[in-house]
């Protein structure tokens, strides 16, 4: 993996990989030359995703399996697709959420929505770490961490400025703090090799973060998330050379973010497309 502190040809596994900052993520791992398991529930858009990312990268070593990361039997059959086709299961990204199907405060929501919500954010996010705990354990043993486990959560800053609903806040919330035990459990029980992260991507303009939002909350999210491609350009380095345990990989950096935000709307405010609109 290592050649004169250039990380080559890692083995990647993204969860929820078939579209979304998932899908572009996986495309910029191919892109670097490292090989990629993708997994979500529908069969047809795992197929698709891997034959779009094939014409994007004709070379690329994509693979990928439906998987729901709720469901054991899946997990397991996740970690031996995973291994076979890898061999060795550098970075285990779990990426598959929801933010739920409407954006509601929290009597107004339907408790099947509750229930998938949290299920999916923070059982999965659970059992998915755990499956790649089990695959990393069963690799060669290093001194220091080289198999990396990122979980993608929310900052309580993220959670104290989301409108999303209270399921995915707190279940996300939740999935972050996956983050801090793993990594102590892990520490704890002398096991060498295996370093665990938070994620905050970020405002990522996506058909999740755009549902069920009203026309103002839409045309404000438009303008100052970023696209997926954006934030996996960002991602994708620094999870490949990431070092260490128990770590917050960002996006951007807060200031960064909020002076972004700052001159897309200024810049959308004061655009002469908005003047002719108005006049």
């Amino acid at each position: 993996m290592m050649d004169d502190g250039k990380i080559e040809n890692l083995g990647i596994v993204i969860t929820g990989g078939s579209r979304g900052l998932g899908y572009a993520l996986a495309k910029g791992f191919l892109n670097v030359g490292d090989r990629v398991v993708i997994c979500a529930r529908n069969p047809e858009g795992v197929d698709s995703a891997v034959s779009s990312l094939l014409q994007s990268v004709p070379d690329g070593k994509i693979f990928g399996i439906s998987c729901d990361v709720t469901n054991p039997e899946d997990a397991c059959r996740l970690a031996s697709f995973a291994v076979s086709v890898l061999g060795s299961v550098d970075r285990w990204l779990n990426n598959a959420g929801t933010s739920g199907y409407r954006k509601r405060p929290l009597w107004e929501l339907d408790e099947r929505d509750l229930l998938e919500t949290c299920t999916t954010n923070l059982y999965g996010s659970m059992l998915m770490s755990k499956t790649a705990v089990g695959i990393m354990r069963s690799q060669p043993v290093k001194a220091t961490e080289v198999y990396h486990i990122f979980n993608f959560g929310f900052t309580s800053f993220g959670a104290r400025f989301s409108r999303s609903p209270v399921p995915h806040k707190a279940s996300k919330t939740g999935v972050a703090a996956i983050t801090r035990h793993l990594s102590r459990e892990i520490r704890q029980a002398g096991i060498s090799g295996i370093g665990v992260h938070e994620v905050s991507p970020g405002l990522v303009l996506t058909d999740l973060l755009l549902r069920d939002t009203d026309d103002e909350t839409r045309a404000f999210l438009q303008i100052t998330a970023d696209t997926p491609e954006v934030v996996a350009q960002r991602l994708v380095p620094k999870i490949r050379g990431v070092k260490g345990s128990n770590s917050l990989i960002r996006s951007q950096s807060l200031l960064r973010i909020a002076g972004s935000m700052a001159m897309r709307v200024i810049s959308a405010r004061f655009s002469p497309k908005r003047h002719r609109e108005s006049s």
